[in-house]
């Protein structure tokens, strides 16, 4: 078969062209740039394939990527071209002729291996392009990607009009500092590398992992594979020594499934991290999806801490006091602060809104806020001559690591001129041993000036039992979760797990309340379990301030 070689000429020429301005070669940006040279040169089929190896077995198979398609190849009669890639790899190129026609001749052949050659140019000089973009931002420790590598990748896969076929998760590897402590350091490391090339290993073309810093990770992923990285970034079992030595390694993670229409990659971004923030710190869940509520929740999350200075600035926070009872002789014992806050003529419930303060540090200044308040109404109380009881105020676990906390509570405590053991600071039970320390110095600190110190919300975390042997606490408060029902009186484990509890705190010289009272026969109850000491809306709901003075004035009248 002759050829017009001139007309052959023009289209090689265009393919030169087109080629040069290729930047990364795959196939969508191929197919058009090639079609009209296999078109001319009678070629079927045009595939690419890369290997570590010559001898990878892996070459005894078709190519990855098919450059060229036109549906009619015959799978019996090809050609192949092999070299070695810029990566040190091996490149092999298959060419199929069309069923029916008959074989290529020599000036076809000599034309087709010309063609090869231009290819492996150009493919090769599109791998070093790629591997001079990615020298500067390449984690060398884990061997992944940094930031603008991804933004890069995202910007690209944009620009093709693919974005919508791929999704971003945002993800931290939890509980990494428990691994430093237990397994040590470099140990602790290797895990973490195991876990991060497991994902690797599976990427897909155009999909990549970055990391940010310490244990977070931004990863593009294809679609199809969601559920396959939600399993494992859920929880997989990796191997960190030298033996068979294994750990599992799970991670918190906000996931985006990104919609076509989206043309920002900082946006794509942003909204993982957006949902990996509020399951860590918001739903306390191991992973949220990116969707219509979370941006609700979002705009929500920004209402909130837009209002929130002007809010402190206008006092609208309100102490509400929540009397504790003895069961002796229901007389109150004490009380806890609770915020309410007061908005435009309405209450904003406290779950919309300390959630969103405790992720960031805003809560901080809401609870020495309401410590400044309590401590401002109890001086007013003793200058008045009435009988005052120890008030508790709850202190997030966002305070821990700052190395001013102790003196910033004693500082207000003492600016009002409180005495110490008419406060008390409430701390939720922490679940991370990154807080232990932390807490151990707040609590030691705090007893040290006679200013009492309780778990709040016993039972809800996983170190209770270390945190009350180890620590000096004063009072220990048990969740309602262990006060049996009138549906649950006939389980005898709930009932013989509060009885332990209450047995055990008291064993420890610790003074025991239970939150949540509701009913007569849960008083009974906690009568019969010798726990003398109850808050709940059996007794009280949180009270303004003026109605807890006027419960305050019924002890001196009693």
């Amino acid at each position: 078969m002759s050829f017009d070689n001139k007309e052959y000429l023009d289209i090689l020429n265009e393919f030169i062209c087109k080629s040069k301005d290729i930047k990364r070669f795959n196939a969508n940006a191929i197919k058009p740039v090639i079609t009209p040279v296999c078109e001319h040169l009678r070629i079927a089929k045009f595939t690419s394939a890369l290997y570590e190896t010559v001898a990878d077995p892996a070459l005894s198979g078709d190519g990855s990527h098919i450059y060229f398609d036109g549906g009619n190849a015959d799978e019996a009669r090809y050609i192949t071209a092999e070299a070695n890639a810029f990566n040190k790899g091996v490149c092999r190129y298959r060419i199929y002729q069309k069923q029916g026609d008959p074989d290529w001749n020599e000036e076809e052949l000599q034309l087709i291996r010309s063609f090869q050659d231009l290819m492996f140019i150009f493919t090769e000089r599109a791998f070093l392009l790629k591997t001079l973009q990615e020298m500067p931002v390449k984690d060398d420790d884990m061997g992944v990607y940094s930031l603008p590598f991804l933004i890069a990748t995202i910007k690209s896969v944009i620009d093709q009009g693919r974005i919508g076929d791929f999704g971003i998760v945002y993800f931290n590897i939890r509980r990494l500092s428990a691994l430093n402590e237990n397994l040590g350091r470099e140990k602790a490391n290797n895990a973490m590398k195991a876990f991060i090339q497991g994902i690797q290993k599976e990427l897909l073309f155009e999909e990549c992992v970055c990391r940010l810093g310490g244990d977070n990770f931004v990863m593009l992923f294809r679609r199809e594979r969601t559920e396959k990285l939600r399993s494992y970034l859920s929880g997989t079992p990796v191997f960190y020594g030298s033996g068979n030595e294994t750990v599992n390694i799970s991670t918190c993670a906000g996931f985006y499934l990104i919609p076509e229409t989206v043309e920002n990659p900082s946006e794509i971004v942003d909204s993982a991290c957006t949902a990996y923030q509020l399951a860590k710190n918001v739903y306390k869940r191991p992973y949220i999806f990116y969707n219509e509520d979370i941006m609700k929740r979002q705009k929500h999350i920004k209402m909130i801490e837009n209002a929130f200075p002007s809010a402190i600035a206008n006092e609208e926070f309100k102490v509400f006091y929540q009397p504790k009872t003895q069961l002796n002789n229901y007389m109150i014992a004490g009380a806890e602060a609770l915020c309410r806050w007061f908005r435009d003529g309405r209450i904003i419930p406290p779950n919309d809104f300390i959630p969103v303060l405790e992720g960031s540090k805003a809560i901080c200044t809401l609870d020495f806020y309401m410590l400044e308040h309590v401590c401002r109404d109890i001086r007013r109380w003793l200058d008045e001559g009435r009988d005052v009881v120890k008030v508790s105020v709850n202190l997030s676990r966002v305070h821990l690591g700052d190395d001013d906390l102790l003196e910033t509570i004693i500082g207000i405590v003492d600016k009002h001129r409180v005495p110490h053991e008419l406060i008390e600071i409430e701390l939720t039970e922490t679940t991370t041993d990154v807080d232990f320390k932390e807490l151990k110095d707040i609590v030691n600190g705090l007893h040290e000036q006679n200013i009492s110190t309780s778990v709040d919300d016993f039972g809800m975390g996983y170190s209770s039992l270390n945190l009350i042997r180890e620590l000096p606490w004063n009072v220990l408060k048990i969740d309602k979760s262990f006060l049996p029902t009138q549906a649950e009186n006939q389980d005898p484990s709930k009932l013989k797990m509060l009885r332990h509890i209450i047995s055990m705190s008291q064993d420890l010289g610790l003074e025991c309340v239970v939150e949540g009272v509701e009913t007569a026969e849960q008083v009974k109850l906690l009568r019969d379990c010798k726990c003398f000491l109850a808050q709940g809306f059996y007794f009280d709901k949180p009270l303004p301030v003026e109605e807890f003075e006027q419960r305050l004035d019924g002890i001196s009248a009693c």
